[in-house]
């Protein structure tokens, strides 16, 4: 997502540059002049940069992108902490929950960086491939401050006809649901790796909504937030794209592959399997019931067999929906 919105901003004629911790990956990056492992097929344009220098990438920066998955924030952002001018807002396209601190990531930011720092979180079903093809696409730019995010609306939003950016005030909601939505897109990969079909997936995402919901509306969130582009949107664009790393490592589970040796075969970070963690421990300490979440949770980290978790989900006592 960071390289796509790079790319997206130098065609807007935006002066771009990308920092990654790893000196190496980057050069290669840059030498290539495409991203191979998380962006492949698409060239970037002469005009992006690439500085692997903690200090001079921050130097003039007007707005930070911060695309880093959400595990490993608190190790960059504590990095980069001594480089980053307060006054310039971060924009966090990360979708998580930290382990531990049970914090969402742009809680993680202003924890690292302090009370002052302007946060927001860009969000929504966007996949990346989808962008860098110019795909119609709409995302959800969400902060406390209306301006910041009205101002980020139009930087990534103003002449590209192709990406229609939304506002919201509902960062708490924004976030949560695009972390959670990743936990039931491991399990809709589940389904498809066991061929269950089309009924099991829909009741599979409604049902699972209304987990992200409940947990949500605990913590403060607004239940709009939910039915929208990064509730009801994102999720349902996790759960069936055929690119979705966390769909794609469910469906090996799904067709027994073990949890190990799946996690290894999906590329780049799968956000969920951490994020089902966090997820199982906050629905414990705002007393929410989410079984599915917690049936990916056993899946994942207590060896429970996929079939004896289906059993136990489909033979729940009946109740009103």
């Amino acid at each position: 997502m960071g390289t796509v919105l790079a790319i997206l901003l130098c065609e807007k004629g935006i002066h771009a540059r990308i920092w990654g911790y790893d000196r190496k990956q980057l050069e290669n990056i840059a030498r290539a002049r495409e991203n191979k492992k998380f962006l492949p097929g698409y060239k970037l344009p002469p005009q992006l940069e690439f500085d692997p220098d903690d200090r001079t990438t921050m130097t003039d920066a007007e707005l930070i992108v911060s695309a880093v998955p959400c595990q490993y924030m608190r190790q960059v952002w504590t990095r980069l902490k001594k480089y980053t001018a307060s006054d310039v807002p971060i924009v966090s396209v990360a979708k998580g929950i930290e382990n531990d601190t049970l914090l969402r990531p742009t809680q993680t930011l202003i924890d690292i960086l302090g009370p002052q720092t302007a946060v927001a979180v860009l969000s929504g079903p966007t996949i990346a491939d989808e962008l860098a093809r110019k795909l119609p696409a709409t995302a959800c730019v969400a902060a406390e401050d209306i301006k910041l995010a009205q101002a980020i609306q139009h930087t990534f939003c103003d002449g590209v006809p192709w990406l229609r950016v939304y506002t919201n005030t509902d960062v708490v909601g924004v976030e949560l649901a695009g972390a959670m939505k990743n936990v039931i897109a491991i399990a809709a990969g589940i389904i498809d790796g066991l061929g269950l079909g089309d009924n099991a997936k829909a009741a599979l995402l409604t049902r699972g909504l209304a987990e992200i919901t409940r947990l949500g509306l605990a913590m403060g969130a607004r239940q709009e937030t939910f039915a929208g582009l990064t509730g009801l949107g994102d999720l349902v664009t996790t759960c069936i794209s055929p690119t979705s790393r966390n769909r794609s490592f469910g469906q090996r589970v799904g067709r027994g592959l073990r949890v190990d040796d799946a996690r290894r075969a999906t590329e780049s970070v799968v956000e969920g399997i951490d994020t089902c963690k966090s997820v199982v421990a906050l629905a414990r300490r705002y007393h929410i019931e989410m079984p599915i979440a917690q049936a990916v949770y056993e899946i994942l980290f207590q060896s429970k067999s996929v079939h004896a978790a289906l059993s136990e989900l489909m033979s729940r006592r009946l109740k009103a929906e």
